[in-house]
């Protein structure tokens, strides 16, 4: 909470600064004499912090107070200087001595309660804020802006008292050397398979205004954080970076580039605001030469702390005042979601409902790999006080739900921010100064308490490249939730490796869909079903096979029918849509549906069903506007097992093979194997 005080001290300019030369409530003319060189000493620059000389002045007022123990206007202006000079406790030290000696001698007057259980509030004695603040709202003639902040503190004490009788289990451990310095460091973020730690570290002299915002990158190494090691030179520039956000593949990266608005001085990155976003993509190891975001993001205002999610299509951002606007911490952020277009720039952003944006300050947004769960921090909502974590959810009819307080002690009286929650919700690093660091803001990592946690997510990864000559091939690729229909990822797999990394939440049903020019769609899927403590990512290789191949089976995995029958289920109208766009992009070509069955049942009623399934989709394009001499269709029952590869060898799936393997599991997902639909390319 380092600058709620200058909040209040704004707002009660008139009420704390009672205390002139001149106007003393003493008559003793030594302790006028040492108040008045106690204010001249806070006019006075200390060479040592650059800062006005606070101490000096407590120190001669406290010598005042000795010589006259009742001087009430000593006690205010120490109680002002303690303030600014971040010595909350001997402030509220100052102003209780204070209503001591006018309760004896006179009236206390009334913003003193004000002042103190703000004072309280910021210090986390929230039982003594209360009693207070509530003593403020019985006074009479009270300042009406007051009273609003005294109801305000009233009810972030009660929820206060409240959440530190219920903690929730926190054991923060600094993550490290290789990472923390004397320096600050916060805003971190990470790839999905958690090997890659990206933050902002500031350096330099805040006294001189000589400060140095850049991000380094720290590996895993086997249970600890590597050193942290500068981003290349084309991203960090002389100039601040920070608050970067990985792409789940950690391939594209967007952060903060703060703009140069001053003629001749070096050559920054231009923007449209004091701070825009940019972003660079990975090719194989180098890094692209960063470019202002396009589209509607970067305003005049400044953009920061962008959070992308986990199928790349949203952004989400904090945007502050006009630069010179005036505005105060009171109101200097709000939380602001951008969609990407279909030609790859990013619509206008939009505020996020007021729910969760307040009259005060957001900041420190993140959303989740499961594409749902959004972190932020604010000190606009009830909480401990300064800025605190919360957590809210989006609906599935697009809504958010109303934000939840991460609780004590994850949060308290101080500022929390930068937080980062791991794919796997379990584990979290948030940026901290508390006791015990190695400088200033430490990165801490802590076990994220069961019920805070998002939806469990995992990583996938494969390889996409040709199926004849294994050369690796940059594809677009989609990931379908079959249950909804939903896109939740859509990519490249990289220009270089054609690898691709990306992260989906666990116990549901995919479809991986690849395409390439040149080559015959790709489909498979996939149950992500993982184990209660595994981390093991779902691989998944991709051959594509040349549109020019002629009678090579291309197995249409996301084709569904019902059990024993040829109707088609809808989830299967996603592959189809795009089978029938690849047929009317490849006008000339003619294919043959083929149905295949496993070796459980009747010989002749598995070749029936298989000859009314193959059909059955074949009439389904027909709908989509293939033409019918293009398409035919066939069964083969059971006759012609399926192969895959074991050990690098490839079997055969005949029922002898199957009935040899060791468990039941083993033996299910063969017979789904034999049970396909393919097509088979006739002609160009």
């Amino acid at each position: 909470m380092k600058n709620i005080f200058l909040i209040c001290f704004t707002l009660l300019a008139a009420a704390c600064s009672t205390a002139q030369p001149g106007q003393w409530d003493t008559k003793n003319k030594k302790a006028i004499k040492y108040a008045e060189t106690g204010m001249n000493a806070v006019n006075q620059i200390n060479p040592a912090t650059g800062l006005p000389d606070y101490q000096t002045g407590i120190y001669w007022l406290d010598k005042a107070i000795e010589k006259d123990p009742l001087f009430g206007d000593a006690y205010i202006l120490k109680a002002e200087f303690c303030i600014q000079s971040n010595q909350g406790l001997k402030a509220v030290e100052a102003y209780r001595k204070l209503i001591e000696i006018k309760s004896a001698t006179g009236v206390v007057p009334g913003y003193i309660y004000f002042d103190l259980a703000f004072l309280e509030f910021s210090q986390g004695m929230y039982a003594e804020a209360l009693i207070n603040a509530k003593k403020y709202l019985t006074v009479q003639n009270a300042n009406p802006e007051l009273l609003v902040e005294a109801n305000w503190i009233i009810a972030n004490c009660e929820f206060a008292v409240e959440a530190i009788k219920h903690p929730y289990p926190f054991e923060p451990i600094n993550v490290g050397s290789g990472v923390n310095t004397a320096d600050p460091e916060y805003f971190p973020t990470l790839t999905v398979d958690q090997k890659q730690l990206l933050f902002t570290r500031r350096t330099g002299d805040m006294r001189s205004g000589h400060v140095q915002e850049d991000f380094y990158v720290s590996s895993s190494q086997g249970g600890y954080w590597g050193p942290g090691d500068p981003m290349p030179k084309n991203i960090n520039t002389p100039f601040n970076e920070g608050a970067p956000t990985f792409a789940p593949d950690g391939r594209t990266l967007i952060f903060v580039g703060c703009a140069v608005d001053r003629v001749g001085y070096g050559n920054g990155r231009r923007g449209y605001g004091s701070c825009d976003l940019f972003i660079t993509q990975k090719v194989g190891n180098d890094w692209l030469d960063p470019i202002n975001l396009p589209g509607g993001v970067n305003t005049l205002h400044w953009e920061t702390q962008p959070s992308l999610s986990a199928d790349g299509k949203t952004l989400y951002f904090i945007r502050g005042p006009l630069k010179g606007s005036g505005a105060k911490n009171i109101r200097n952020g709000d939380i602001m979601v951008s969609h990407l277009l279909e030609d790859g720039s990013w619509s206008v952003a939009e505020a996020l409902p007021n729910n969760i944006n307040t009259p005060r300050a957001e900041s420190s947004v993140l959303i989740h790999p499961d594409g749902q769960t959004l972190y932020f921090s604010s000190n606009g909502h009830i909480g401990m006080g300064g800025f605190d974590l919360y957590m809210c959810t989006l609906r599935p009819d697009g809504t958010w739900s109303d934000p939840k307080n991460l609780g004590y002690p994850i949060n308290t009286q101080h500022d929390e921010n930068s937080l980062l929650v791991f794919a796997d919700g379990r584990l979290a690093v948030f940026a901290s100064d508390r006791p015990g660091g190695m400088g200033d803001l430490d990165l801490y990592e802590f076990e994220m308490p069961e019920e805070l946690r998002p939806t469990r997510t995992i990583y996938m990864t494969g390889t996409v490249f040709d199926s004849k000559t294994n050369v690796k091939l940059q594809a677009e690729f989609r990931l379908i939730d079959l249950e909804t229909g939903n896109e939740v990822i859509y990519s490249y797999s990289d220009a270089k490796n054609g690898s691709f990394l990306v992260t989906l939440p666990i116990n549901k049903d995919y479809a991986l869909l690849v395409n390439k020019e040149g080559y015959n769609p790709y489909s498979v899927n996939f149950n992500l079903t993982v184990p209660e403590n595994s981390n093991e990512p779902y691989h998944r290789d991709v051959p594509l096979v040349a549109k020019t191949t002629i009678n090579e089976p291309i197995r249409l995995d996301n084709v569904f029918f019902d059990l024993d029958s040829y109707n088609l289920r809808k989830e299967s109208y996603i592959e189809l849509d795009k089978l029938a766009d690849y047929l009317k992009a490849n006008p000339t070509m003619k294919i043959e549906l083929q149905g295949h069955t496993d070796a459980q049942g009747d010989n002749a009623h598995n070749l029936e069903l298989s000859k009314n399934r193959a059909k059955a989709v074949m009439d389904y394009l027909i709908t989509k506007g293939i033409a019918k001499e293009r398409l035919t269709s066939k069964g083969f029952g059971e006759t012609q097992p399926d192969t895959i590869t074991v050990g690098g060898t490839k079997v055969t799936l005949t029922e002898e093979y199957i009935n040899g393997l060791k468990t039941d599991k083993e033996k299910k997902d063969a017979h789904q194997q034999n049970r396909r639909t393919v097509y088979v390319v006739k002609s160009l």
